[in-house]
């Protein structure tokens, strides 16, 4: 099966059963062990962009923000049978034209990397017909939604599962504030944390 490894803030690994390897958002915590295939950027802050930090060679796929979005256009990449697909995240502090989300199906399994954003009008309209399993979602209501109006996102999406991240600047993870994420199909990982998917 599909393996997520938490690694703190807004920054999470995913390998798939064939050992596809999966980097999203680096920046923080550990877990950085496994050379990447594919490494995905959601925006590029610096808590959110550090490539330098995954191990990869020349065949790693990067699929940033850059690439995902053009000229207002969503892309979609198939790479070793991972498929990535942009989807919009914005906010105050994120603009719509520099800042994605991806849809990752992996293994059959659809997981929903949100990037740094707050509600979308995409999250009531079309992801809840992508039917997905996983939604992993900022909650520290500074730079994006707090944890609050996530909860309200999280009824929207209709994920199997809600993982609340971002929850506290300058932290890699903050258990009170992530119990305020009060999401029926809310799934709490600490930093380091792997699980099946």
């Amino acid at each position: 099966m599909a393996r997520l490894l938490y690694q703190g803030h807004g920054s999470y690994r995913i390998i798939a059963t064939d050992g596809t390897v999966v980097y999203v958002d680096p920046y923080a915590g550990e877990g950085y062990d496994k050379p990447a295939d594919i490494i995905l950027v959601t925006h590029q802050h610096y808590d959110h962009c550090l490539i330098s930090l995954v191990p990869h060679d020349v065949n790693c796929t990067i699929i940033t923000n850059k690439e995902a979005l053009k000229e207002g256009k969503y892309s979609t990449f198939l790479v070793k049978g991972v498929h990535i697909e942009a989807v919009p995240a914005y906010n105050k502090n994120h603009s719509r034209d520099e800042c994605v989300g991806y849809i990752i199906t992996i293994d059959d399994i659809k997981v929903y990397a949100s990037g740094d954003t707050s509600t979308t009008e995409e999250m009531k309209t079309i992801l809840p017909d992508y039917k997905l399993d996983y939604a992993l979602l900022p909650i520290d209501g500074i730079y994006n939604m707090d944890a609050e109006e996530a909860s309200r996102c999280a009824e929207m999406i209709g994920a199997k599962h809600c993982i609340p991240i971002h929850m506290k600047p300058g932290e890699l993870f903050d258990r009170k504030i992530a119990e305020t994420f009060k999401a029926e199909n809310r799934l709490i990982i600490e930093p380091n944390n792997e699980i099946e998917l």
